[in-house]
């Protein structure tokens, strides 16, 4: 293997790369599932500050097998056309993954947000979301943006209300972008999405006694050490719930500016309060503060979850890296090198085309929500509830009939009688998605002798997808 680290795109065509070659594809399809169909690079000025500042953004297509496309649109520094391209060659397989009917496309701007007033960055994500939808990069049938790393709700909103203005009739306009709040036709539980799923992505592992034995683990996630990098939106959502719902401990938390450790369990509320705060990690006081915070990546813990940036385990690390376990909550963590280094070592990697995709399928149910122009649970909540009352009297009466000898447990009729609202809809069709998604992949890598980690299964099931769409359509 070579000792030079190949770029995040480069990566991803590896692992794509390594699928195809187990499958038997016309080699016309699979290069036409490979490549980025297109790229628009787009260059605008504001004025700010008196002057007029010229920005640089991006919007990949990677393919459109499915329309819309879709995908995040990120504000980093980093951005840049390769990432972009990469990112959306990703969703392309996500969203096939997860059988969210969408092809794969990826946006960026190159800015760092941090650097602007929030009056400043509306007329920069303004105007950049003009030119996008301009020529269609921004479309409730073609291409519908979500939020990524330096996005979030508010950006969300301000690109539905540009679209809005450029497209007074649209009555769908308001399904051109989701990610949204939920008072401006956002859907509840779309802002923990990611981390909800990276949370029934374990669990639904956790449920095959024979995949948690490949990785030398045993048992539920109950008092599992687990070291999350980077406690943004995902990072923070994945711990939160893994320690609240599952009784995992958050061991070690990585931040930009150092980790945390203790044995004994982070508490996630407060450190993510302090944080908040402080603007970073440091100073904390009920845990071992480490200054050189990516030294605990290799920290011994049984799942590690690398939750920010592309990239972080790669040939430097990747041989010192101790979990058993690694769940890629953060798109493109681990490196096509590292990769191979883990395999080797038998390490289980539970890959990030699966592990978050929760963000792009509670994003098509916002979307479905958008077209629809209903709150899912509006019609069916209260009729659902008098079925259930119906059942709750008929008990009621044959305990009276009895004499009081039977009862029913207390609280079983108030939770019993309680209709499903959006937020519990929304994490159903996330939490059976996710197993889905899983038994699907996992099968391909229990059943093949020629297939040795869920990555290179999860690629076989997606392209595999990809190409019956292609067919379809009568490429």
């Amino acid at each position: 293997m070579s000792s030079k680290e190949p770029s995040f795109r480069e990566s991803v065509d590896l692992m794509f790369n390594r699928a195809v070659a187990l499958m038997d594809l016309p080699p016309g399809l699979e290069e036409k599932i490979r490549v980025c169909n297109a790229t628009y690079t787009v260059r605008f000025g504001v004025r700010l500050r008196g002057q007029i500042q010229t920005f640089t953004g991006y919007r990949s297509v990677h393919s459109e097998h499915m329309e819309p496309v879709k995908g995040g649109i990120r504000y980093a520094m980093g951005v840049n056309q390769d990432e972009v391209e990469a990112l959306a060659a990703l969703m392309t397989y996500k969203c096939a993954l997860v059988e969210a009917p969408f092809g794969g496309s990826k946006g960026g701007l190159r800015i760092d947000p941090r650097q602007y007033e929030e009056h400043e960055l509306e007329l920069i994500t303004r105007r950049f979301a003009y030119e996008l939808a301009k020529r269609d990069l921004i479309h409730p049938s073609q291409n519908v943006p979500a939020p990524d790393m330096g996005t979030g709700e508010r950006e969300m909103a301000w690109i539905a209300d540009q679209y809005r203005r450029m497209n007074t009739t649209d009555i769908n306009a308001n399904a051109c972008v989701t990610g949204k709040p939920t008072h401006a036709g956002g859907i509840q539980g779309r802002v923990e999405a990611t981390g909800r799923g990276v949370q029934y992505a374990l669990k639904e592992y956790f449920r095959h006694p024979e995949d948690v034995a490949q990785a030398g683990l045993s048992g539920k996630l109950d008092g599992k050490r687990i070291v999350v990098q980077g406690l943004g939106n995902v990072g923070y959502h994945a711990a939160k719930f893994l320690r609240e719902e599952d009784g995992a401990l958050i061991t070690g938390i990585i931040e930009r500016d150092g980790a945390l450790i203790s044995d004994k369990g982070l508490d996630v509320e407060a450190v993510r309060s302090w944080i908040s705060n402080h603007g970073g990690v440091k100073g904390y006081a009920d845990a071992e503060y480490v200054a050189e915070g990516a030294k605990i990546l290799e920290k011994e813990c049984d799942i590690l979850i690398p939750a920010a940036m592309e990239g972080v385990i790669n040939l430097a690390n990747a041989h010192r890296i101790a979990a058993p376990l690694i769940i890629e909550a953060a798109n493109g963590p681990i490196t096509a090198g590292a990769d191979e280094i883990l395999r080797e070592k038998g390490t289980v990697i539970i890959p990030d085309m699966y592990a978050n995709a929760g963000g792009v399928t509670v994003s098509y149910f916002e979307w479905v929500k958008n077209l629809s122009h209903i709150r899912f649970g509006r019609m069916g909540r209260r009729q659902e509830e008098a079925r259930h009352q119906l059942i709750v009297d008929e008990l009621a009466r044959l305990d009276e009939h009895l004499g009081g000898a039977w009862s029913m447990t207390p609280d079983f009729k108030q939770k019993y009688l309680r209709g499903a609202d959006e937020l519990e809809l929304v994490r159903s069709g996330l939490d059976d998605t996710m197993r889905v998604a899983y038994q699907s992949m996992a099968e391909v890598w229990r059943t093949r002798d020629d297939v040795s980690d869920l990555r290179t299964a999860a690629y076989l099931v997606a392209i595999g997808r990809v190409a019956l769409s292609y067919r379809a359509k009568g490429l």
